[in-house]
C-alpha cells in the first residue's frame, strides 16, 4: 500500500514562510490534484514530496517509510515536468530508457519496460522518431513514458499540461485519466488550473499562502465549499458573493450571522415576472452553448448569469431568480454557515 502522509510539513526560505504546516493523508491508488493560485506553494509541496526541496519541519511518509532525509532517487516516485525536458540527440526510444541505462538495468528487461509503456502511451509508431519530430502533445507522453518505466510507486505532476493549446489539453487531460485507470498507482497533480482538478482528480486540496483551505472530492468543493475563497475558485465563471443585505429577498431566507451570500451563475436564471435580483445588462456574451449575462445590480454589486442562449440587449431591465439550495452563505469572515433546505425557486 503506497499511502502519502504528511504531518505539520513546513518550508522555509530565509525568513519567509512558504508551506505552513499542512496535514494530509493520500490514499493507495488515489488521484490527488493541488490546485491554488500562482505563489500558494503547491509546486514546493510537490516538490518537497520528490526529494528536489527539503523540509523545514514536520514529517513526510510514502508507504511505511519516513522520507525526510531520503535522497529523490530512492524514494519510489517519478515526476512529470512542466517542460518536458528530453534529449534532443535521442531517439523516443532511447529518452525512455535513459533512466534505465543510467541505472544499469540490462538492456533486454529495458527494451521490455520500453515497449511496455509506449505500448499503454500509444508511442509505438513513434519509436525510432527524434523529439523535433514530435508535437507538444507527443513530447509530453515520451516524458510521462519515461516516468512509467521505472515503476514508480507515485506519480508527481507538475502543470504537464500548461505548455499544450487549448484543444491538446483536454485531449491530454483525458489520456492522463485513462493512465491512471490504466496502472491504479498515487498520482498526485500540481495545476492552476480548476478545470483540470475538477476533471481528473479523486480529490482536490485547495491551497492558499501555503495552507490548506479545504480538501474534498470535486462534488464536495463546488457543492459545500468551506469559505469564499474556495467557493470563488472552483466553478467557472466564478461564484457571485454579494453582502447579504444586497442580496433582496435572499436577506429574508439567511442564516442568522450570515454576512455574504453566493450565487453560482450557472444557478441563477432570468425571471419572467418579479425575482430575486433587480438590474440592468452590462454585457451580453453569446457563446453559442450559453449567453454570459453581466448584471449591474440596482444595489451596485455586479453578478454574471448563464442563461440558455437567449440573447438580452446591453441596458435592458432583469429580474433573477434562483432556487434556495443553490445559495450559499458566510459569515463575517468568509466561512461557510450552513444552507437551506430545499425548496422552490426563489421570485416563483
Amino acid at each position: 500500500m503506497t499511502k502519502v502522509i504528511l504531518n505539520g510539513l513546513e518550508k522555509r526560505f530565509g525568513k519567509v514562510d512558504v508551506i505552513r504546516g499542512v496535514d494530509l493523508e493520500i490514499e493507495d491508488g488515489e488521484f490527488v490534484v493541488f490546485v491554488g493560485p500562482s505563489g500558494c506553494g503547491k509546486s514546493t509541496l510537490l516538490r518537497m514530496i520528490s526529494g528536489l526541496e527539503d523540509i523545514t519541519a514536520g514529517s513526510l511518509h510514502i508507504g511505511d517509510r519516513l522520507m525526510n532525509d531520503v535522497q529523490a532517487a530512492k524514494r519510489g516516485v517519478a515526476m512529470v515536468f512542466q517542460s518536458y525536458a528530453l534529449y534532443p540527440h535521442l531517439t523516443v526510444r532511447e529518452n525512455i530508457g535513459f533512466g534505465l541505462k543510467v541505472r544499469k538495468v540490462p538492456a533486454d528487461e529495458r527494451e521490455r519496460r520500453v515497449a511496455e509503456a509506449t505500448a499503454t502511451l500509444k508511442l509505438a509508431a513513434l519509436l525510432d522518431r527524434y523529439p523535433r519530430e514530435l508535437s507538444g502533445g507527443q513530447r509530453q507522453r515520451v516524458a510521462i513514458g519515461r516516468a512509467i518505466v521505472g515503476n514508480p510507486e507515485v506519480f508527481l505532476f507538475d502543470e504537464p499540461l500548461s505548455n499544450l493549446d487549448a484543444e491538446l489539453r483536454v485531449h491530454m487531460r483525458s489520456e492522463i485519466a485513462a493512465l491512471h485507470k490504466r496502472l491504479g498507482n498515487t498520482m498526485i497533480y500540481v495545476t492552476h488550473d480548476q478545470i483540470e482538478a475538477m476533471t481528473l482528480a479523486d480529490k482536490i486540496v485547495v491551497l492558499r499562502d501555503g495552507r490548506i483551505e479545504q480538501v474534498g472530492s470535486p462534488r464536495e468543493l463546488y457543492s459545500h465549499p468551506a469559505n469564499v475563497f474556495v467557493a470563488q475558485f472552483i466553478g467557472s465563471p466564478k461564484m457571485n458573493v454579494i453582502p447579504a443585505g444586497s442580496a433582496g429577498r435572499a436577506a429574508e431566507i439567511a442564516n442568522a450571522g450570515a454576512h455574504s451570500v453566493g450565487m453560482r451563475p450557472e444557478h441563477l436564471s432570468v425571471a419572467s415576472g418579479e425575482g430575486l435580483l433587480r438590474g440592468k445588462v452590462l454585457i451580453s456574451e453569446y457563446t453559442g452553448a450559453s449567453t454570459l449575462l453581466h448584471v449591474e445590480l440596482i444595489t451596485g454589486e455586479t453578478c454574471l448569469v448563464i442563461h440558455d442562449r437567449q440573447a438580452l440587449a446591453t441596458g435592458a431591465d432583469v429580474s433573477l431568480l434562483i432556487a434556495p439550495e443553490n445559495l450559499h452563505f458566510f459569515d463575517a469572515g468568509g466561512r461557510a454557515i450552513s444552507s437551506q433546505p430545499r425548496g422552490a425557486a426563489i421570485g416563483k
